[in-house]
């Protein structure tokens, strides 16, 4: 299961109650936190995040609204003692940033930090779970999108036959890889006559701050949810080209050419108090989307 939940939905600033930019990813074992903006975790306080399931923070770019908040997170952390180790996924130049910042403060965490520098469209996390893929996205300045794939799921076990062939439970691990049971007599159970395939892996894919560009549409084909950022609606779309961002039916452009099963909108201008023309505008080119709103878990 993965499921993501929104911290912040903001671009810029805060404002009309909502927060810079920041997610939740969240599987059975861990979460995965997305960009970390100003009051991030006062957000994973109010909306009951954990930070100790907290092991991988991916950061965007180099933008304030994007990781403001990642300083007061990570010092938070040694204050409440964590020990196990953490991996900062970011631009190069957040590494200089974030050491100069616990220099002056004379600041020595209780924990591993471990800093890895994003330099290529590549997979940058690879473990027993899930893979993250890091894109390029065509902003200001240097800016990643990330994929997050799920690896396999384990065969179901279909628990009528595997009585009916005096299967030990001892077993079930194994068959759950796919592997065949082997009777005392010598006789190849196989294991589709036992199990059945589990659920289909998933994939996210977060679309940070960019400009229109068709070549993500490759990027995020046929994912099941994807973010994508929506900062203007339609009539300011010169604005957004000047700017590098996106407006709403540009967003619900890419999920249709891509294909994807949903969409997300978010990092919405600060110019907007009510976000209703931005659902009404997206769905009219792309109809499975739904606003990115703070405190909601879309589940994917």
């Amino acid at each position: 299961m993965l499921a993501i939940t929104i911290l912040g939905n903001n671009s810029a600033i805060p404002a009309w109650d909502r927060n810079p930019t920041a997610q939740i990813l969240q599987s059975l074992e861990e979460c995965y936190l997305i960009d970390c903006g100003e009051g991030t975790q006062t957000q994973m306080s109010k909306y009951k995040i954990r930070r100790s399931r907290i092991n991988h923070i991916f950061i965007s770019h180099l933008h304030g609204d994007h990781y403001f908040g990642l300083i007061g997170l990570l010092t938070s952390m040694s204050l409440l003692s964590r020990t196990q180790d953490l991996h900062l996924h970011a631009p190069a130049a957040l590494e200089q940033i974030i050491q100069l910042q616990l220099s002056v403060a004379s600041v020595q965490l209780s924990y591993r930090l471990y800093f890895h520098p994003i330099t290529a469209n590549e997979i940058i996390v690879d473990d027993s779970k899930i893979t993250v893929e890091s894109f390029a996205v065509k902003h200001r300045i240097e800016c990643w999108g990330f994929l997050f794939t799920e690896k396999k799921n384990p065969r179901k076990i279909d628990r009528v036959r595997i009585k009916a062939y005096e299967i030990p439970v001892s077993f079930y691990d194994k068959l759950q890889k796919g592997e065949d049971y082997v009777t005392k007599k010598g006789t190849i159970i196989p294991n589709e006559e036992v199990t059945v395939p589990g659920p289909k892996p998933k994939k996210y894919a977060y679309c940070a701050d960019t400009i229109y560009d068709e070549s993500l549409v490759d990027k995020v084909k046929l994912v099941d949810m994807l973010y994508h950022e929506a900062t203007y609606l339609k009539a300011l779309h010169s604005r957004a080209a000047e700017r590098f961002h996106s407006t709403t039916i540009q967003a619900a452009g890419i999920a249709y050419k891509g294909q994807v099963k949903k969409l997300l909108i978010g990092h919405f201008s600060s110019k907007y108090e009510v976000l209703d023309e931005f659902l009404t505008e997206a769905t009219a080119v792309f109809e499975n989307t739904e606003l990115a709103l703070q405190g909601v878990s879309y589940r994917i």
